[in-house]
């Protein structure tokens, strides 16, 4: 007896049959099947399944006409042990991948999640299908296997699924959501970049939510990856709110002191990031300690202006008046301070100078005084490219600022790959 497609046509024929996850949670809705590097092992599978009809052998063809009419009148009460006489006539691979699909229909039919296991398993098991044809029916199994909490058969079952589908970003996704729950944290994040990788190989965009998952897994249990991971998220998909948490996972891996902190509070200022009153009262309050009065004073106005702090709270209304007060005449003392500084051997004479400058966005004679202070000895060589970059980004000179933070390494590196990705976005 020959079955017909339609009658064996269930997982592998078709990508209908999904099972959800709890991983839904953290990535959302899965993809287009159209947009899927994945579709194309589906449509391998049903030609496989149109091309390679299996056939019954002879000493299990009456047990198996009877299973095959129990499942479609979906007698439930007869068919475990009409599975059960099948499986004890079958004979060959075919016998056993259609007693598979047939248990899988039944399954399907009864809502029961133990059964379906069973059935893809027999599936798998009965070695019919090549590895490619097998991935569907492997990447379901490892979705019941996690729903069920059983995250060691789980990830078998996902692996399998990579061996006949290498780039099926479902079954990576899935196995990093496993590789988590298997507290193996790293590999987790690892497959996640491997998912990501597929898409951009397949000329396509991965989705912001694999980006943000692999920053929150590596933040949340303090791996050094962290601003790594944030850099590509906010590279790939800059926003306002991106951008301010990569810049907030900088400042605390980093454990950023004042100089840090304002240089990393410049960038979320130039991003547009700063968000509520903690930002701009940390930056505001740290520039009227550091002696930038006239930055503050504008941080804070423009704060004022997006109605994202209050003027009338005493806090910032103390505030605002001791940076304005402050400020009256430094900016017109700067030029005989800058001459001075320029003369000086202390290079840290320019760098505090340079600094006051790009706080009132003068960023010409910022510049000007970095490079002053890089020509002499002691310098920060780091600090002074850093700001040096900083400066001329915000000058619109895109080569010289390139130029200039990537001379910045060692304790500067990091910020200095984020301003170099804000360059990178300014077009």
């Amino acid at each position: 007896m020959k079955l017909t497609p339609t009658a064996i046509a269930l997982l592998l024929a078709t990508s209908g049959f999904a099972i959800a996850t709890p991983a839904q949670a953290q990535y959302g809705s899965a993809p287009p099947a159209s947009s899927s590097p994945s579709n194309q092992v589906s449509n391998d599978a049903s030609k496989q399944a149109e091309a390679n009809t299996p056939k019954v052998s002879s000493a299990a063809k009456k047990e198996m006409v009877d299973l095959q009419s129990a499942v479609n009148k979906n007698d439930v009460a007869n068919i475990p042990a009409m599975i059960a006489a099948a499986k004890a006539k079958a004979k060959t691979k075919d016998d056993q991948y259609i007693i598979g699909q047939l248990q899988l229909k039944a399954a399907v039919a009864a809502n029961d999640n133990a059964a379906m296991l069973a059935g893809l398993q027999q599936i798998v098991d009965s070695g019919f299908l090549s590895p490619v044809a097998a991935a569907p029916a492997y990447l379901n199994l490892g979705k019941l296997h996690y729903n069920a909490k059983a995250y060691d058969p789980a990830a078998s079952a996902l692996e399998q699924a990579l061996k006949g589908d290498p780039n099926n970003v479902e079954a990576l996704i899935m196995l990093a959501e496993t590789r988590n729950s298997q507290n193996r944290t790293p590999e987790a994040i690892t497959t996640i970049q491997r998912a990501i990788a597929v898409r951009s190989a397949a000329g396509q965009k991965a989705e912001e939510a694999w980006y943000k998952r692999a920053v929150a897994l590596s933040y949340n249990a303090k791996l050094a990856s962290a601003p790594t991971l944030a850099r590509e998220w906010v590279a790939a998909y800059p926003s306002p709110s991106s951008w301010r948490d990569t810049i907030r996972i900088y400042q605390v891996t980093n454990h950023a002191a004042d100089a840090a902190l304002l240089d990393s509070m410049r960038l979320a200022r130039a991003t547009g990031s700063l968000a509520g009153e903690n930002d701009y009262y940390r930056y505001a309050s740290t520039l009227v300690t550091k002696g930038f009065p006239g930055e503050a004073k504008a941080v804070l106005d423009q704060g004022f202006a997006a109605k994202a702090i209050d003027r009338s709270k005493d806090t910032f209304s103390q505030l605002y008046s001791t940076a304005s007060g402050r400020a009256q005449g430094d900016q017109a003392s700067l030029a005989a301070s800058a001459a001075a500084a320029k003369a000086s051997p202390d290079p840290k004479k320019a760098m505090t100078i340079a600094e006051a400058y790009y706080g009132y966005g003068d960023y010409a004679q910022s510049a000007d005084l970095l490079r002053a202070a890089l020509g002499k000895s002691g310098v920060d060589k780091d600090l002074a490219n850093l700001r040096l970059g900083m400066a001329l980004a915000q000058s619109g000179d895109k080569a010289g600022a390139t130029a200039a933070l990537n001379a910045a390494g060692g304790a500067q590196s990091d910020l200095a790959k984020l301003w170099l990705a804000y360059l990178a976005q300014k077009g």
